[in-house]
């Protein structure tokens, strides 16, 4: 007798809430960039979506003037004084922004379709290891691209629900085949 297995309910991506990360904000103007990172200890790069990880902290440049620092607990509270060490000769601006945000990772085969079932923005142009703020239906949202079917999706707290539901019913829109 030959038997055949089926996952009629496998999801066509994996939706995973990855825990709690300290985060800051960093603002500092251009000409101080080089200054300032090494005050932190960080790598700060200078193009919009690209990444630089020093250590255990990963920076994003957001814009010319911004960036998206993640770090570990054990780091988070030297960052935020060598912040403040810093501050009055190189003026800026680092708040820890570490309960705004809830991450997201998406992964699996599909996990690329349904980014792009909620962004304008097109997401298969985001390269691996950089990242992206974007809309995610009408909710602001950092896309961080790991791999070519792994994304991380920061999403502000209050948002989540919504974000939440969108991708819900996409899981089910691609489970049937639409």
């Amino acid at each position: 007798m030959t038997t055949q297995r089926h996952d009629f309910n496998a999801a066509p991506f994996l939706l995973e809430e990855l825990p709690w990360t300290p985060r800051f904000s960093l603002r500092v103007r251009p000409a101080n960039r080089a200054a300032l990172a090494q005050a932190l200890g960080l790598t700060l790069p200078e193009r919009i979506g690209q990444r630089a990880t020093t250590g255990e902290a990963e920076a994003l440049c957001l814009g010319p003037d911004e960036w998206l620092i993640l770090t570990t607990e054990a780091q988070r509270d030297a960052l935020a004084a060598a912040g403040a060490g810093a501050y009055a000769a190189i003026p800026h601006s680092l708040v820890e922004i570490s309960d705004r945000e809830i991450t997201l990772r998406l992964s699996g085969p599909q996990a690329l379709t349904a980014l792009t079932a909620g962004c304008l923005r097109d997401v298969e142009a985001i390269a691996t290891g950089t990242a992206a703020r974007t809309l995610f239906d009408t909710a602001t949202v950092v896309l961080w691209r790991d791999g070519a079917d792994s994304f991380r999706m920061d999403v502000w707290r209050s948002f989540l629900p919504h974000v939440r539901a969108i991708l819900d019913k996409i899981t089910v829109e691609l489970k049937t085949g639409l």
